[in-house]
């Protein structure tokens, strides 16, 4: 007799108990569906995503911690974690200014702001101040001097991940110099955390559904789809133009690495959505993580490019912020010469490196560039207090993939990329255990001579919850 098949509903209740993605989606759907109908309701439910992520963030330095201590004890080299740095500073550079200069070629060719003819004495300014904490942006100085760690134990309790990258970089560099003879337990002990580590991520990640339930309820409970309307060409227009800034990657990657943007987005669909529901990169960050490696990057190039870019790569932030600098300036009337343009590139050039982890960061960019210019009313930043948090989506996969396609095109300029095994993994071809536990060995530069760990590493296993 020929196998039965299952019914549709079976189907799809398999599909929904094992797969993330479908979990997520679903869940996303639900949350607009209840902030349409319910809004007030709706508005009660941010204790739901707030405590996803934060339960997310409790992970986050112990994972970059163990992942670059590994990575640089396992590489063997030091000098060659110094050029993944170099590198990866210097594509992020590239970059992020890539995308200022198209969000104001795009905000001078469509004219967002034009017509709106808004008086600035009639915007509450104080509602931007309120938005922000009344906080401010770092200086450059103050950004480099508050990456310098003054406690071990601080840096982990303030989150802070580049603080957490340069004690990392300061432990993996100590177990090279003292080789596994001297401390032939400390390395395995690091190991043996991270897998720790990353079951944990699988626990949490069972709770992503709620979580963006809970977020997408939220947004469209307080905003509603209104503003969608008012809003509707500047929207159009940042989500135009990061569409072509991705597209933009997409060939970068291809030319550098050879690899499939699209592919890879197909492989990060379920963090995508997650991040998508959530409005946060960070919610995704050891997961996508654990899958850059599985995908071929070595360990030292995953901790160091993925954590840094989430401070030195906003893409999406920069093309929102040379976009939205434009769309207050025309709607207020004032006419930005090409040099003040200019100045707009190099003011966000520097603002954007410390906006990480500050609420109401974009706002205090804004502002810190209306400022320098003298031109434009500070408190006309208020203009987007509106649609701020519809931009989210946009600013999250354009920071993601952004940061994502660095990992992969510094390894491959460091040779810490085994494109075999990613090209096999982004094709969803199953890679044996044997090879993926020997990948970082492959890629490793004198692997040889290299502080053999006392513990094989083995493959981190895929959290419970995703199989599509």
């Amino acid at each position: 007799m020929p196998p039965s098949v299952p019914s549709l509903p079976r189907r799809v209740a398999h599909v929904l108990r094992t797969s993330l993605f479908a979990q997520v989606l679903c869940a996303l759907v639900l949350g607009i569906v209840v902030g349409k109908l319910w809004p007030d309701f709706a508005t009660d439910l941010q204790p739901l995503g707030d405590g996803f992520t934060r339960l997310i963030k409790t992970i986050i330095s112990p994972l970059v911690f163990c992942v670059v201590v590994v990575g640089i004890a396992k590489a063997g080299d030091l000098k060659a974690f110094g050029r993944i740095g170099l590198k990866a500073l210097i594509w992020f550079e590239v970059a992020s200014t890539l995308a200022l200069v198209i969000g104001l070629l795009a905000a001078n060719v469509v004219q967002p702001g034009s017509g709106m003819h808004v008086d600035p004495s009639t915007l509450d300014a104080s509602a931007v101040d309120a938005k922000t904490g009344g906080g401010s942006l770092p200086s450059t100085t103050e950004f480099i001097v508050n990456a310098i760690p003054t406690s071990f134990i601080g840096a982990f309790a303030e989150n802070s991940l580049l603080q957490v990258l340069i004690l990392a970089c300061l432990v993996g560099a100590a177990l090279l110099h003292l080789g596994h003879t001297k401390v032939p337990k400390v390395l395995p002990a690091v190991e043996q955390a991270q897998e720790i580590i990353f079951a944990v991520v699988g626990f949490i990640m069972r709770l992503a559904p709620v979580a963006v339930f809970g977020a997408m309820a939220v947004l469209i409970g307080q905003y509603g789809l209104g503003v969608i309307e008012t809003y509707a060409k500047l929207i159009v227009l940042c989500y135009a133009a990061a569409a072509f800034f991705i597209a933009l990657l997409a060939v970068a990657l291809r030319m550098v690495t050879g690899l499939s943007l699209w592919k890879f987005l197909r492989y990060i669909r379920a963090e995508m959505l997650l991040a998508l529901g959530t409005a946060s990169t960070e919610s995704v960050m050891p997961r996508v993580m654990q899958k850059l490696r599985k995908a071929g990057a070595r360990d030292d190039a995953v901790g160091l490019v993925l954590p840094t870019g989430y401070s030195f790569n906003l893409d999406g932030a920069s093309l929102y912020l040379s976009i939205g600098t434009l769309f207050i300036a025309q709607a207020v009337g004032v006419d930005l010469s090409l040099g003040q343009q200019i100045t707009v590139i190099l003011v966000l050039m520097l603002t954007s490196k410390g906006m990480a982890g500050i609420p109401g960061s974009a706002f205090l960019a804004l502002s810190a560039t209306a400022s320098s210019l003298g031109a434009i009313p500070a408190g006309a930043v208020a203009l987007l207090l509106g649609v701020d948090r519809i931009m989210d989506s946009m600013r999250v996969v354009t920071n993601l993939l952004g940061n994502c396609v660095a990992v992969f095109a510094v390894s491959r300029w460091e040779g810490a990329l085994d494109l075999e095994k990613a090209k096999k993994v982004l094709d969803g071809k199953a890679v044996p255990a044997a090879e993926d536990a020997a990948a970082q060995t492959r890629t490793a530069p004198d692997a040889e001579t290299a502080a053999p760990a006392a513990v094989p590493a083995q493959p981190a296993k895929e959290p419970a919850g995703e199989a599509g």
